[in-house]
């Protein structure tokens, strides 16, 4: 009898030892889901007073939104200028909204009075600022000009505004050669304009910001690498073509120099293309152009596109690589290389849709 009770006492112990197990884990889940659940609340609660408007200031502000900028990037550039709290809350209302390809470039004036909702409102619906004319970086001169028809300006003021001869005495105008139009020269901005403004004010300050960017100190560093300011405009618009981020510009510039000092060509993609599409021809890697690098060597007769401030610097400023070949993938990331064979390899790898274009 004695063996039997102890042997019943063990199996209850047992038991006990299990329930308390069991009971402690119960515990420790309740706990686990009821920090997840609070913290949850917390997340969504700060993510909604982060949509809400940062201040009541109705004081606007001007914003470009660029073609084919991203989300993030939008998103920092209100975080910066102060028109939303928070960055990422920005990002997740454009997501849980499904317009992450809705929000359109252009102009537009906001003010810290607005949330998110109002300013996501206005960027996809494409409500630019009134009484502005943007020029956007990386524009070539036709598309400037469709730009300045589609703002109100007939075509004939327009073609005269774009004669470069009326702007001889401008300093953005220093170093163009004879016979070349103003492409690359008209500095990427918002310009007021009213009833009584006609294209070639906008024109005339559009050059002279470019102007303004043209620095002492810029042009000797152009200078330094060998370069007229007007070739840095050039080489300069090829680097605003090819790449958009700040460090890749700077070492892209780089490539494109120290192919410049061994006599090779340039290899710009961007440049073929160009050079296509001014003679009227479909954008092809094959026309045979005085802009297509791929075929010859040197730069091409004049910029590609209009540039900004980041891509000047970057030729001004070239970082201090020894790269050769770079190619940018379908991902956005640029893949620079010092050898033939292994930027084939980056294309193979990285670039599959941009590069069967």
């Amino acid at each position: 009898m004695k063996l039997l009770r102890r042997r019943i006492r063990y199996h209850i112990g047992q038991m006990s030892g299990r329930r308390r197990r069991m009971l402690n884990f119960g515990v420790f889940v309740a706990c686990a889901l009821a920090i997840l659940i609070i913290a949850t609340i917390v997340i969504y609660h700060i993510y909604d007073v982060n949509l809400e408007a940062p201040s009541t200031s109705q004081k606007s502000q001007i914003v470009i939104i660029k073609s084919g900028e991203s989300v993030n990037a939008i998103a920092d550039q209100l975080h910066n200028a102060r028109l939303i709290k928070s960055a990422w809350s920005f990002e997740w209302y454009v997501r849980a909204q499904g317009v992450r390809g809705n929000l359109e470039a252009g102009t537009y004036s906001f003010t810290p009075s607005q949330d998110v909702e109002s300013i996501v409102s206005t960027l996809t619906q494409g409500r630019v600022a009134t009484k502005l004319v943007t020029i956007l970086p990386g524009q070539r001169l036709d598309q400037i000009r469709s730009t300045l028809i589609n703002d109100g300006f007939t075509p004939a003021s327009v073609d005269a505004a774009l004669q470069p001869g009326q702007y001889a005495s401008l300093p953005a105008l220093a170093d163009k050669p004879a016979g070349a139009n103003l492409e690359g020269l008209l500095y990427p901005d918002s310009f007021q304009k009213d009833a009584n403004t006609n294209p070639k004010q906008i024109i005339s300050e559009s050059l002279q910001e470019m102007g303004n960017h043209l620095t002492p100190s810029l042009q000797a560093a152009f200078a330094s690498e060998g370069l007229t300011t007007y070739q840095g405009i050039i080489l300069a618009s090829i680097v605003e073509q090819e790449v958009s981020k700040p460090s890749d510009q700077a070492q892209a510039a780089q490539v494109f120099l120290s192919r410049l000092k061994a006599n090779m060509p340039l290899g710009s993609d961007v440049t073929a293309y160009y050079g296509s599409i001014v003679a009227g021809q479909a954008p092809s890697l094959t026309y045979d152009s005085p802009y297509n690098t791929l075929i010859h060597t040197g730069l091409p007769p004049t910029p590609i596109s209009n540039v900004n401030e980041q891509a000047l610097n970057a030729v001004a400023h070239p970082a201090n690589t020894n790269w050769l070949y770079f190619v940018t993938g379908d991902n956005g990331t640029t893949y620079f290389e010092t050898t033939a064979q292994q930027h084939q390899q980056d294309t193979i790898n990285y670039c599959h849709k941009l590069c069967s274009q």
